[in-house]
């Protein structure tokens, strides 16, 4: 959803993301938490929420001129400009929202040289970057899973210690970095490597309200704002100031906070009844439990503070893969609170933010003299602030209703994947050279702007991306000393002979399944077989940071079930419903598969394609099956798309259809159980590059 450039959506505005609120809130009271993650589907008021979150943040002190944003009182809080501002004035200015590109580079985040002055004055000077400008604020990065991963590690990293140290280039600085992380993301386009989840301290999962009385007034609200952004931000004024003053009581009466050791044994038995990892878990919970008991006004941690924190820390540390059921993971928690904590007391209304901090509605919008009243239809509304309807709890809001099967699936028998196992990489074919459309990775080999130095080339060359190559440029300047006249002294050096490092790493792929669902594949147990397989490869492809897709084909078509998405445990749901039956289209799905790649292929930023077709070999629909699969087969080859065919056959008389078929798309031909590698004994690793 657009904002006003320059009047955010108020957060006390919000209204169908109680846990989404209420997890920024707790980590804007206790930033030590160590940010929030938000995990929804677009169009969920998530960028709206946390570009809400700032205004409500008590403002900061600050000495004028200082680059670092160091606290003036806290004598610990030490700027490397506080030699030349150790006389400025100390100022008030609002907490600042920062917001990080997912295409900024790490100069851009630590800061480097300052390469103006550099080449101006010929002296050095740090420039901060992102992390220094954050201190003491907010720092937002939406479609953090979309970051590259050593960005995040960085982030985090100074998230978690609230310092920031840059050696290189020839500068030495640390400076402190405290600030609320908060990322964003939706899932259907990739989720963050467990490791990295593991480091958000909170975690909401946010998705579209199902009530329609909520939702009316969702659309009703955003509509009023963007219709008069100033008419509707100063409606809501009261309610920004009231929950603002809230944060900050908070702030200043969580030091006061009591956590009891037998509360504290309590969120050690949640933590170890949920059976997380490592001890980060309940460190997160019990800042958390404080917070909320701050948050609500209470001098004691209580057990249902506990269970509060808990639903925020604790779900997204226990997954194991990418395909472990969410639900699952709500259950297990539910049962580790129920039997640590006793039932649930639900002593707290709902996570209104605009509600009193005696944890009732007192002093909020929606009750006391000063907090509105109640239009003649009987609906609460704050002071010149639209109604708000009465609306149903999340809990008792109905379940979502079952997903279709997408048009034009095979109908036929659902068969259960076997046990995942350790797959075989397989890789797209030689090294990619178009550095531009490289996507960093662990699978295929690429020349990229990092990994390993494999030459120099000039700096007019198309292939030239990374930094100077030094030594490159000395060795093609040696040879013209003569030439230009130098019998002594500093070696002379033209334009020509800048020399730029080729590196080669490894790039991220678009993998495409495509996989037969025919009744010669529906044979319980040899489809349970197929099902690991790709099961096993889609964690691989999540592990690698792959983008799949999935084309299937049985009775008289194909399909394509999941369009590419960086979601792997997506297309592992969608390959668990897949039934099998009927016919063997092969062209339709060889076909499909192309139309496929051709579309993706003229997207910009497209990963090279490697097309994974899971097959017997045979071809059974319509006239002529067997003749028009080889001719689609031929035109794959054509486009030269990387392939590699799994061959299902099994038994003691074989066809070698399979291997007909791979031979035609110029792909690599490889048994189903040479898809584990560890059926090979580790001696084969893929196919050679």
């Amino acid at each position: 959803m657009p904002q006003h450039p320059t009047l955010s959506y108020p957060l006390s505005a919000v209204v169908g993301s109680d846990d989404l609120v209420l997890a920024l809130l707790l980590a804007a009271v206790a930033p030590e938490v160590g940010g929030v993650l938000v995990r929804g589907e677009k169009g969920t008021a998530k960028t709206t929420a946390v570009r809400g979150l700032a205004a409500v943040l008590p403002p900061v002190e600050v000495r004028e001129g200082d680059r670092f944003s160091s606290d003036p009182r806290d004598p610990a809080d030490v700027s490397p400009d506080a030699d030349l501002v150790a006389t400025a004035a100390v100022v008030s200015r609002p907490v600042r929202l920062v917001e990080l590109p997912v295409g900024a580079g790490e100069d851009r985040v630590t800061g480097s040289i300052h390469l103006e002055r550099v080449l101006a004055s010929g002296r050095a000077e740090y420039e901060p970057g992102l992390l220094a400008k954050a201190h003491r604020g907010l720092l937002y990065v939406d479609e953090v899973n979309l970051l590259h991963d050593h960005l995040v590690d960085l982030l985090l990293d100074a998230a978690a210690t609230g310092r920031a140290t840059v050696e290189r280039d020839g500068v030495s600085v640390t400076h402190p970095a405290r600030f609320v992380l908060v990322g964003t993301m939706n899932p259907e386009e990739g989720e963050l490597r467990p490791q990295l989840l593991d480091r958000f301290g909170l975690a909401v999962d946010v998705a579209a309200p199902r009530d329609p009385a909520l939702r009316v007034e969702v659309v009703r609200r955003r509509l009023a704002y963007e219709a008069d952004p100033a008419g509707f931000v100063a409606g809501w004024a009261e309610a920004e100031q009231r929950l603002a003053d809230r944060v900050a009581a908070a702030r200043a009466a969580r030091a006061g906070v009591h956590l009891s050791d037998e509360v504290l044994l309590a969120v050690a038995e949640v933590c170890a009844a949920f059976e997380v990892d490592g001890l980060r878990a309940d460190i997160v919970t019990a800042r958390t439990a404080v917070a909320h008991a701050a948050w609500w006004g209470r001098t004691e941690v209580t057990r249902e503070d506990v269970r509060a924190a808990a639903r925020l820390a604790l779900p997204h540390r226990r997954r194991r893969n990418p395909f472990d059921s969410p639900e699952a993971d709500d259950e297990r928690l539910e049962q580790a609170l129920g039997e640590a904590l006793g039932p649930d007391q639900q002593p707290d209304p709902d996570p209104d933010p605009d509600g009193g901090p005696d944890g009732g509605p007192d002093g909020g919008p929606d009750g006391g003299p000063d907090g509105g009243g109640e239009d003649p239809a009987g609906q609460h509304h704050p002071p010149d602030g639209p109604p708000r309807p009465e609306v149903s709890r999340p809990e008792e809001q109905s379940e979502p209703e079952e997903q279709p099967r997408p048009a034009g699936a095979p109908a036929g028998t659902t068969v259960s994947s076997g046990d995942s196992f350790r797959a075989r990489l397989l890789q797209a074919r030689g090294t990619n050279r178009r550095v531009s459309r490289v996507s960093a990775g662990r699978r295929s080999r690429a020349e990229s702007t990092t990994g390993r130095r494999v030459g120099a080339v000039a700096a007019t060359d198309a292939r030239a991306r990374g930094g100077l190559h030094l030594l490159g440029t000395v060795l093609a300047a040696v040879p013209r000393q003569h030439a230009r006249g130098r019998t002594d002294g500093p070696l002379r050096l033209a334009p020509g002979d800048l020399r730029v490092a080729v590196r080669e790493g490894r790039e991220a792929n678009l993998v495409l399944f495509c996989v037969d669902a025919s009744g010669s594949m529906a044979a319980r147990r040899r489809m349970g077989e197929v099902k690991a397989a790709i099961l096993s490869l889609l964690l691989d492809a999540y592990q690698r940071r792959d983008t799949v897709g999935l084309v299937t084909f049985g009775g008289d078509t194909a399909t394509l079930v999941l369009p590419p998405t960086g979601s792997v445990d997506v297309a592992a749901a969608r390959l668990e419903e897949l039934p099998a039956g009927g016919r063997t289209p092969l062209a339709e799905g060889l076909l499909e598969a192309g139309r496929v790649l051709d579309r993706e292929r003229r997207r910009a930023g497209a990963r090279r394609p490697l097309l994974v077709v899971v097959t017997d070999g045979r071809a059974t629909a319509g006239p002529d099956a067997v003749r028009r699969s080889l001719d689609a087969a031929d035109r794959l080859a054509v486009t030269g798309v990387d392939c590699v065919v799994v061959d299902c056959e099994s038994g003691p008389m074989r066809m070698g259809l399979a291997g007909t078929l791979a031979t035609r798309l110029a792909a690599e031909h490889l048994a189903l159980g040479a898809v584990d590698a560890a059926a090979l004994h580790g001696l084969v690793r893929g196919h050679a590059a």
